[in-house]
């Protein structure tokens, strides 16, 4: 009776307990992050977002339901977001959940929001079909709204949520000029950089030709890409800029190389000597790296004609970089036609940082050279290592405000084209300049979030043997886990028979 009695309290026990930890979780909110790059944990830049918003912050998500598990998680995960945000915020992040599946006039709603569906791949019954989906979200704060499309699974969930809050919050925003006039890169044909900078950033084009311009209003000027001489008074109110306290970043090409002719030539547009004044030298020549991208060839084979991808050490992919805020998180660049960087210490006040190098098989070549696709390329071709590919240079520049000066010997990475020529660019190429030019000019903190989203680790950088010794390792371990656990236990099970036969014998 008192065992029974027991195991009654026992039982009411783990009840109570249950009860009580489920009240708990439903009043406090705690999620424990494990994974390497901490994507559920909320970065420093959102926490300060969440504590200098004044007024309410309405999130309303547009998520069907009853998806298959990876967009049932997804939505799961967001959810457990808002939750943190709205604990971070104390309460002014409020939200709601809306399935424009259950009624047409849900689904009208969305669409009014701007909220489109999406096609999915559902499997049922060893068939697959395309199922709608609403899978976005709306954020309202005062009168401003801001529509998420589509959310992202991991980092980029917190990044678009944090930079929506802050754009709608930002009274002033910073304002950045670009460069025109000698032929740089007109704005419309780098459109994932303006449309990222636009979202913090009033971005303005500067013609310093223009005798009404005033650099004074802008807290980081632009330049990308020159291909015309620029006159000797345009760098004096550069240096003048410099000198006020104000940031510059340049990404220029010192070379060009011409793939429908084959040639490689110098660039000269008298901002190489106005930087070699400041210290820097970006080298005439051509780097070349064995970690490379590719270039589309045609090739011949009897009668028919087929592309194929060739490396092209001129195309080196940049995956060393310093540990800086303007650099932190990138992982891999593709720049076309650089150029090494050298630094000539000519002022004691000012100091320079490499922020971008190449492999530990890289080399240099001098113009003028004809390319060769078909070139056999040998361990010789690349003597050198850890070539500095872009900088940084603080101190007092120009004047006696220290200033930041950042330059990156590819003026193209950024470069998106224009019209039908239009494509995008790698995640990281876009960051390489957007981290910087944020950093240069109002470091939100969002840097971290937006490098946070992109872990690129190609397996191409790992030797055959590697890839193939971690393909086999993958699939025997469970099985040789497996075998030996039944090993165990059936020597264990062995062991405790013949234990029993020699007491039974006894």
């Amino acid at each position: 009776m008192k065992k029974r009695k027991s195991i009654l309290s026992y039982i009411l026990l783990i009840i109570g307990v249950v009860i009580l930890v489920n009240i708990l979780a439903d009043r406090f909110f705690l999620r424990l992050d494990f994974t390497g790059d901490k994507r559920y944990t909320l970065s420093p830049a959102t926490k300060n977002i969440l504590h200098s918003i004044n007024e309410t912050v309405t999130v309303t998500a547009y998520f069907s339901e009853e998806l298959p598990a990876d967009f049932a998680r997804l939505r799961r995960d967001f959810k457990e977001e808002l939750i943190e945000y709205s604990n971070r915020s104390n309460g002014k992040v409020m939200f709601e959940f809306i399935n424009p599946n259950k009624d047409e006039a849900s689904e009208q709603k969305a669409m009014q929001e701007g909220i489109n569906p999406v096609l999915i791949n559902v499997r049922e019954k060893d068939q697959v079909k395309q199922q709608k989906a609403y899978l976005g979200a709306v954020v309202h704060y005062g009168d401003k709204k801001e529509v998420i499309p589509i959310i992202q699974p991991g980092a980029a969930m917190e990044y678009s949520l944090s930079t929506s809050i802050k754009k709608m919050s930002l009274e002033n925003k910073t304002k950045i000029a670009f460069l025109e006039g000698h032929k740089e890169s007109p704005l419309n044909s780098m459109i994932q950089v303006m449309q990222s900078l636009s979202i913090l950033y009033d971005v303005e084009p500067v013609n310093l030709q223009d005798s009404a311009a005033n650099l004074d209003k802008y807290k980081t000027l632009v330049i990308v890409d020159p291909k015309d001489t620029i006159p000797e008074s345009h760098f004096a109110k550069l240096d003048a800029f410099l000198a006020s306290g104000k940031n510059i970043y340049i990404a220029m090409n010192r070379v060009n190389g011409n793939l429908q002719t084959a040639s490689g030539t110098v660039v000269s547009t008298g901002l190489e000597t106005w930087l070699e004044r400041k210290g820097v030298r970006v080298n005439p020549n051509f780097v070349v790296d064995q970690n490379c991208g590719s270039v589309t060839v045609n090739q011949q084979q009897g009668y028919m004609t087929f592309q194929s991808n060739m490396k092209f050490p001129y195309l080196p992919l940049i995956t060393k970089f310093a540990e800086t805020p303007a650099t932190k998180g990138l992982t891999s660049v593709l720049l076309q036609f650089t150029s090494s960087i050298d630094y000539l210490a000519v002022n004691k006040d000012v100091t320079f940082t490499p922020l971008a190098f190449t492999s530990e098989r890289s080399g240099t070549e001098n113009p003028p050279l004809t390319f060769n696709i078909n070139r056999n390329w040998q361990q010789t071709d690349f003597p050198l290592s850890n070539l500095t590919v872009g900088g940084l240079l603080s101190g007092k520049i120009a004047g006696a405000m220290p200033s930041r000066l950042i330059v990156v010997s590819d003026g193209d990475f950024p470069y998106n084209g224009e019209g039908q020529q239009a494509r995008q660019i790698p995640a990281d190429n876009l960051n390489f300049i957007v981290n910087a030019i944020d950093w240069l000019s109002d470091d939100t903190g969002l840097i971290d979030l937006r490098t946070k989203e992109v872990n690129s680790r190609p397996l191409d950088q790992m030797s055959d043997g590697k890839k193939a010794f971690l393909k086999y390792f993958n699939f025997l371990l469970p099985v040789l886990l497996i075998i030996g656990v039944g090993i165990v236990r059936w020597q264990y099970r062995r062991n405790l028979r013949m234990k029993r036969m020699n007491e039974n014998y006894i």
